[in-house]
């Protein structure tokens, strides 16, 4: 079996599974969010349940439009704390949350091996820790809530070997981008992407994120990694439970193994208005913007502000451009600010903004008017996806975002620090 059948085997009580069959799985963690739990939370009523299958694997995190930006996101973000406070959950207040896909690895509540399930498309994020992590609609997710299953249909497995040499400026937002726009927004449709190869091995744990929270955007079920020693480093310093690592068995079926010489991979930037409309930073163009984005749930990690940080310092953002970041989680933040690179934005002309998903989804901090382009390091492209029908949305890693914010046009790094 795949690691992701092995996974799904051992919490279904099943010795084995293969892609097509249906299974009740057990899960290990739920997750909802402050535009998503509400839906959950009176779909959880309505079945006439007194309790949630296990108050310490509920989790609960208000980070899409909180801090509160008016009263309707007020009011979402009362229903699931008082449900939180009701069922002694697991929950995040302002002040002490995050980005939700940042903050839970970081607080040691996901662990490889696991099953999690979010009613938020990018909860794939955790299989960059070795756990078979996928998105579900709020109802799906209130049933879980409830009983600690899911119902699903195991997937096939698109394994992906990446080898050669990164080029400098190129990292795992590089990788699945490039990946993307190779095999397309429908190229892993209700598939895992199991990412492998020696690039893998030496990639961060932060760049493994990256790449796992874009596996959605290839129609994807989930994205995996193998635990190896840098995962269980990550793991170690935050784990407090036990957990049993998985991997899949040399002579396991894969639907297609697809593989990719990075050193022939530039810095990419996705261009409006698909995820999978990308093209390498040398052939994008003299393309002016009006604003910069760096951070959300696939780049506001600490390696991603760091990266930032070495284009900005010493620097100026351009006049006609707003760049606005936001650190991850509020320990991301600190780290930052400890590292003095808070600083360094600020004296570059950047915004810092208190952990939120804000921008990313056009909810606020950032909201695009018509007309207008915007280089983000978020996952989607969409049409309206930050703002207006009418703006634009380029997608790039923190380095090209950073160098596009002081040229006032998409940019590549090397342009600044050869």
């Amino acid at each position: 079996m795949t690691l992701a059948e092995k996974i799904l085997a051992a919490h279904s009580g099943k010795d084995k599974v293969s892609p097509g069959e249906f299974l009740n799985v057990r899960v290990d963690l739920v997750l909802a969010n402050d535009v998503t739990a509400p839906l959950a939370i009176k779909e959880f009523q309505r079945l006439g349940v007194n309790k949630v299958y296990d108050s310490k694997r509920v989790v609960m995190v208000p980070d899409h439009f909180c801090p509160n930006k008016d009263i309707l996101s007020a009011e979402q973000a009362k229903v699931i704390r008082e449900f939180a406070r009701q069922h002694s959950l697991v929950y995040f207040e302002v002040g002490r949350m995050g980005i939700e896909h940042v903050l839970l690895p970081e607080q040691g509540l996901v662990l490889p091996g696991e099953v999690v399930v979010g009613a938020d498309s990018h909860t794939c994020t955790y299989g960059a820790l070795g756990a078979f992590a996928t998105g579900m609609g709020s109802t799906d997710i209130a049933v879980a809530m409830a009983t600690g299953e899911i119902w699903m249909k195991v997937p096939p497995t698109i394994k992906f070997v990446y080898y050669g040499k990164l080029g400098k400026w190129v990292g795992g937002k590089d990788l699945i981008l490039y990946t993307i726009g190779d095999i397309g927004v429908d190229g892993a449709l209700y598939a895992v992407m199991e990412f492998t190869g020696g690039v893998i091995d030496g990639l961060s744990m932060d760049g493994r994120f990256t790449m796992a929270n874009m596996a959605i955007e290839a129609g994807a079920k989930a994205g995996i990694f193998s635990v190896d020693s840098e995962t269980k480093k990550y793991v170690k310093a935050r784990a407090n439970r036990s957990y049993k690592v998985y991997e899949s068995d040399v002579h396991a079926k894969y639907a297609k193994v697809i593989e990719y010489d990075v050193s022939k991979i530039e810095p990419q930037v996705a261009l409006p208005h698909l995820p999978s409309n990308v093209k390498p930073i040398s052939r994008v163009g003299n393309v002016k913007i009006d604003q910069v984005v760096i951070g959300s749930c696939t780049n506001g990690r600490l390696d991603d502000l760091r990266l930032a940080a070495r284009i900005l310092k010493g620097r100026q953002v351009s006049p006609e451009v707003r760049c606005i970041i936001i650190p991850g989680t509020q320990q991301v933040y600190l780290d930052a600010l400890r590292e003095g690179l808070i600083e360094t934005f600020i004296k570059a002309g950047a915004v810092v903004s208190t952990p939120t998903c804000g921008p990313c989804l056009g909810g606020y901090m950032g909201v695009l008017a018509a007309g207008e382009r915007c280089v983000s390091t978020t996952n989607r492209n969409f049409v309206g996806r930050m703002g207006s029908p009418q703006s634009e949305v380029y997608l790039a890693n923190p380095a090209v975002a950073a160098a596009s914010a002081v040229l006032g046009r998409i940019a590549s790094p090397e342009e600044i620090i050869r």
